[in-house]
């Protein structure tokens, strides 16, 4: 039964709620975006290219992580590039059978050849809206929306708030905070998380990848936040038996369950950056023991370059290396849906419409 279902994985319905546009762009574009630019690169041709992404990726540590990224923003300074790379995303994602998906970015970081914010919005939309179309015309279905994120340490929240709520109706569903999480709290700039909510408009934020309980704790008070980005170290705050594998939550870890606050995992990507301590597979990552206790737990790629990976890789993975069962992978896909930045009616049509037949359809090859 486990290699019938790791075959029938690619003809599932995904939701992906955490994937960076600029973290999964494909290489050979990366390549040809950077030569008509002038950026050089650390490998001259896409095999090596995506190798040495990944291996610099691959180092345990966050800030070495984030490094990568210099490289991929470097390509997507124009109009065109991000719209290039915004429309070969949602190709990829529906290929990979994505069929709701939220593309986070940081406008600030796209305005080094003259762009304004405003145009960087407009570009990343016309490549998403591209994109859709194609995968429709090839017969598959995707949404995407795009998650506006201000940079924690550049202190331009307000700016960037602003921008997505201005773009609200325009493609954009939600706002975020991320880069360096440690020494850079919500509290930093807090009149933004009043603004957003005065405005009624969804958010998540980082928190519980490279710090920990505080963070969380005031992305989820402070922030008021939706969702967290990664927030495996509310594991933390759980106290586990070594005898009947019961738990002990904290109040942290209670609020956040009992109010069903979506952990956005990244398992792949958080055995690259440590953000689990001292797990280094799979098979021991914490997202599996948050389902069993009833966290709001979806399950994410993060950065598809830098960790080569997919969703069908990430569900490969957890059927593999920890017992996921069919079950399970329906379990995150479902929540991940009801915890998606859109109105509840066009939760309800994604469920019935697209992702319970999905699931249905396979059941049924499995039998």
């Amino acid at each position: 039964m486990t290699q019938a279902l790791l075959d029938e994985i690619p003809d599932l319905p995904k939701v992906l709620l955490h994937d960076h546009l600029d973290g999964g762009l494909r290489p050979q574009t990366v390549l040809e975006l950077c030569d008509a630019v002038g950026h050089e690169l650390p490998a001259t041709d896409a095999d090596t290219l995506a190798t040495w992404f990944r291996d610099a990726a691959d180092s345990g540590s966050l800030p070495r992580y984030l490094e990568t990224f210099d490289h991929t923003i470097a390509a997507m300074q124009t109009p065109d590039a991000l719209a290039r790379v915004a429309r070969e995303a949602v190709l990829d994602l529906a290929a990979d059978g994505v069929v709701y998906a939220e593309q986070r970015w940081a406008p600030e970081q796209h305005v080094q050849r003259g762009m304004s914010l405003p145009e960087t919005v407009e570009a990343v939309q016309a490549g998403i809206d591209a994109g859709i179309a194609e995968a429709a015309a090839a017969g598959r279905t995707i949404r995407v929306g795009q998650l506006v994120t201000a940079m924690r340490h550049t202190d331009r929240w307000v700016e960037i708030a602003e921008l997505a709520v201005a773009y609200r109706d325009a493609g954009v569903v939600g706002f975020d905070i991320a880069g360096p999480e440690d020494g850079f709290a919500p509290d930093r700039h807090a009149e933004v998380w009043r603004f957003l909510a005065e405005q009624n408009f969804p958010t998540t934020i980082h928190a519980g990848e490279a710090a920990g309980l505080d963070s969380i704790s005031q992305a989820v008070h402070l922030g008021q936040a939706d969702r967290l980005g990664h927030g495996v170290r509310i594991m933390e705050d759980v106290t586990l038996s070594e005898h009947d594998r019961t738990a002990t939550l904290g109040r942290l870890a209670h609020w956040v369950r009992d109010h069903q606050i979506a952990l956005e995992v990244c398992p792949v990507s958080n055995l690259q950056t440590n953000a689990a301590p001292g797990v280094t597979s799979v098979a021991d990552h914490p997202i599996t023991r948050l389902k069993e206790l009833d966290f709001a737990v979806t399950l994410n790629t993060d950065n598809r370059l830098m960790s080569r990976t997919s969703m069908s890789h990430e569900m490969r993975l957890l059927v593999s290396e920890a017992g996921w069962t069919i079950d399970d992978l329906a379990d995150v896909t479902l929540t991940a849906a009801w915890s998606a930045f859109c109105h509840h009616d066009e939760r309800r049509e994604l469920v019935d419409e697209l992702i319970l037949p999905g699931y249905q359809k396979v059941e049924g090859a499995l039998r």
